[in-house]
């Protein structure tokens, strides 16, 4: 049992690094298990295929950042009052501890979500939505208490360039930290770039709805 148990969380160390580096596509089976020492058919046995493995590799993330966001959450929403900042401050102690969790947890895990996108991982996608319905429903329910003006489409898209937003900044993290290091003299912690990086969020959900008139296809011919 011991052995096995050390087989699985090789595979899952190794893919999870690679999956993040190099993305879900381009990460072959024979390259996790190259990576991790042990032979294809251990693959096959602990995971039966490369999407459940992709499953589980998120999972070990997803366990640890769920519960402790829905804990923020439910607080949150027993207020009678709050903003988008204070809604988008629920995700920065669950994402620290991530960070507890597995070294760099919190870029790791922004790495492989915005993988999961990048790489058009609809499975994914159904399995988080699945699987994590009630945290995410909370969430939904905290950005519409505080911004009751937003229409379902609007928030579909301002919530998917603040996943944008967060997924480069996090990602990217230890160049950003370099950078600012080297330019402005000054030490970043991920704490740091959380607190920067939501007030830059919460006013995009907010602002106000502003859609341009649609171009007419005579008009557009006519550039």
């Amino acid at each position: 049992m011991v052995v096995k148990a050390d087989t699985k969380s090789r595979i899952l160390d190794a893919a999870e690094l690679l999956f993040a580096e190099h993305g879900f596509k381009e990460t072959s089976l024979r390259t996790i298990t190259s990576k991790a020492g042990v032979n294809l058919a251990s693959v096959n046995y602990h995971y039966g295929d490369k999407k459940t493995l992709i499953r589980a590799v998120l999972s070990r993330y997803l366990e640890e950042f769920m519960p402790a966001l829905q804990q923020e959450l439910e607080v949150l929403l027993t207020r009678d009052d709050f903003s988008m900042e204070d809604v988008f401050r629920c995700t920065k102690q669950p994402l620290l501890k991530l960070g507890n969790f597995r070294a760099g947890g919190a870029t790791i895990f922004m790495s492989l979500i915005g993988r999961g996108y990048t790489d058009v991982q609809g499975h994914l996608r159904w399995f988080i939505v699945t699987r994590y319905s009630p945290v995410l429903n909370l969430f939904t329910k905290a950005v519409c208490r505080a911004n009751p003006s937003l229409d379902p489409e609007t928030l579909f898209w301002r919530l998917h360039f603040t996943l944008g937003a967060s997924v480069f900044t996090m990602a990217s993290s230890t160049a950003l930290r370099e950078i600012a290091e080297n330019d402005f003299k000054c030490t970043v912690s991920t704490a740091d770039l959380i607190d920067r990086m939501v007030p830059y969020l919460a006013a995009g959900v907010a602002a106000p709805i502003d859609m341009p008139a649609p171009v007419s296809a005579a008009t557009e011919n006519s550039y």
